[in-house]
């Protein structure tokens, strides 16, 4: 296969994907312009339905801008444990986010004007919103092989955001990321060592041809 990486090169993209760790915890200190550089050109070389590119990324380097981003996050926080009941207090202890301690905060977007873009989009209009995550975890897995951490906040009111940053009508905040210097990276994800959740085995998410029905994978499951 003439295609294919070498081991190493190959085997460093595999690494990559599995010891990526979405970070809360950050050692104060900027990111070399660089490297930056290259996390941005690695989002925007994602692939996109349509060609469409509706990526738009704000990097955020106004102080009281990145102040006011953390106070509607952690207003979103504190209703989201609410809506939580039972599990609020459990929530509560979680660390959530780095806003104040990362190196630079990037606010990613979908653009305005998407409407006019049709192809792969007819009958999946939300085929805009994959197309940024996979520039997302572009820059996640760029992050990782630079040695940085970095982290996807969702926790925000999107009409707050769209005010603070002047966006026109028709763009929606996607993401607010963390992005910085770590002491070391999780060895698992962070929610599953705090037993929020675990990770699903693999043979529940992939099946063949159909859909399996509930008694089939229970039966599967007491094979």
């Amino acid at each position: 296969m003439a295609q294919r990486f070498n081991d190493s090169d190959r085997d460093a993209v595999y690494r990559a994907i599995h010891e990526r760790r979405d970070m809360r915890h950050f050692v104060p200190g900027p990111i070399e312009p660089a490297v930056l550089q290259r996390l941005l050109d690695a989002a925007h070389h994602a692939p996109s339905v349509g060609f469409m590119q509706p990526w738009r990324i704000a990097r955020i380097t106004d102080t009281a801008l990145r102040q006011a981003l953390h106070a509607t996050v952690e207003r979103e926080r504190i209703a989201t444990a609410d809506a939580l009941g039972k599990r609020r207090d459990e929530f509560m202890k979680l660390k959530v986010e780095g806003m104040l301690e990362c190196g630079e905060v990037l606010v990613v977007a979908l653009m305005d004007g998407r409407d006019k873009h049709i192809f792969g989009r007819r009958t999946l209009p939300e085929m805009d919103l994959a197309s940024v995550a996979c520039a997302i975890q572009n820059m996640w897995l760029a992050a990782r092989a630079e040695g940085l951490g970095m982290g996807w906040v969702s926790l925000f009111d999107v009409d707050d955001v769209r005010t603070l940053l002047h966006m026109p009508a028709g763009a929606v905040p996607v993401a607010i990321l963390c992005v910085g210097q770590v002491d070391a990276f999780y060895a698992e994800p962070m929610l599953e060592t705090e037993r929020w959740a675990t990770r699903l085995p693999l043979a529940e998410c992939v099946f063949e041809n159909y859909w399996p029905d509930r008694d089939d994978a229970k039966d599967s499951a007491s094979d």
